[in-house]
């Protein structure tokens, strides 16, 4: 399938995955890119960093509001639905606005499409919805949910989840926080050094999502492969890095334990067993409950978790930051 000459819509466009998906898509020449957010300064900064690109159009709005929605979505082929309160700890502290956004918004973006006729509509979704212990993957699994429900006919959009974990480099990753921490207090804190979690560079996310659309058939859930790291093993070479970068001796640098935060995991879930009974291996990716696909394996049941697969090694960690250029040095 080609993006060239078609219109898109990306909701939560200024966020970390939006603006790789956006300098992505670019490159197949589509008539029009619109990208969707609330957060004004973002679109300033973004604009003046795509400004040669004339097929560039943005609309300050909120999912939560369906009028401005429903007008976003106007003449639109695909929608990329990105826009999520996705914080962990303000969506325990502030619970029914993370209902608001990520289940009111997603309603709106399915009611949208459906009345201005979109082609396709991928929701972006996260690990956290699988078991879910926190208001955040609570609230994502509803998304899911709705998108899972929703009629798949003749003469409404194909629409589709899919979903992974961690992203490097994205809004709240913890890699900053560690090279501030490391410079500034000779310290950093961590939750549980044995936690492991799905993580892939934006890159490997955007590639991925855009092949998620591009098979979408209607009502799928769509489920990444990813590498696992672990904690452990991210922070030594965060700090590793950081301090030959800055001069400092390694060994100065204390590794303090602060416990789980509420509603957290020591290691996620990208897919339960239940699911693998209704699953099908695409190669890089798992489809459940979509439409059988005639040349793809059946996967064999199981869970599919970030405690199962064995975690990358420390140099594949710095080959992937270093791809992101999240780490000097």
């Amino acid at each position: 399938m080609s993006f060239t000459g078609k219109k898109i819509l990306i909701t939560g466009g200024t966020g970390a995955i939006g603006k790789h998906l956006i300098k992505k898509l670019l490159n197949e020449k589509p008539a029009l890119i619109r990208v969707y957010s609330r957060d004004e300064y973002k679109q300033y900064v973004q604009y003046n960093e795509l400004k040669d690109y004339g097929n560039l159009q943005y609309i300050i709005g909120d999912v939560r509001n369906y009028v401005s929605l429903y007008n976003a979505m106007a003449d639109m082929d695909f929608v990329f639905h990105l826009a999520a309160m996705k914080h962990v700890p303000a969506c325990e502290n502030h619970p029914y606005e993370a209902v608001q956004t990520n289940v009111k918004g997603t309603y709106n973006v399915i009611q949208a499409a459906g009345e201005q006729q979109v082609n396709k509509v991928l929701l972006s979704s996260s690990d956290k919805a699988v078991s879910p212990t926190n208001t955040y993957g609570a609230t994502k699994l509803m998304a899911e949910r709705m998108i899972q429900a929703t009629e798949q006919g003749e003469h409404t959009p194909t629409i589709a989840v899919v979903r992974f974990g961690n992203v490097m480099g994205s809004r709240g990753s913890v890699i900053p926080l560690f090279q501030k921490q490391i410079t500034t207090q000779s310290s950093i804190t961590v939750t549980d050094l044995e936690m492991t979690r799905f993580m892939m560079t934006p890159d490997q996310a955007v590639t991925l999502m855009i092949k998620a659309i591009t098979r979408s058939q209607g009502g799928e859930v769509f489920v990444l492969k990813m590498p696992v790291i672990k904690l452990k093993d991210l922070a030594n070479v965060v700090i590793n890095r950081t301090c030959e970068q800055y001069g400092l001796n390694h060994h100065d640098i204390q590794i303090v334990e602060m416990g789980l935060r509420p509603g957290e995991k020591r290691y996620e879930e990208l897919m339960t067993y239940d699911e693998s009974l209704k699953a099908y291996d695409l190669g890089d990716m798992f489809s459940i409950n979509g439409p059988a696909q005639s040349t793809s394996p059946r996967v064999t049941p199981g869970t599919y978790d970030s405690n199962q697969p064995t975690p990358i090694s420390k140099e594949e960690i710095i080959q992937l930051l270093q791809e992101e250029n999240l780490l000097k040095g």
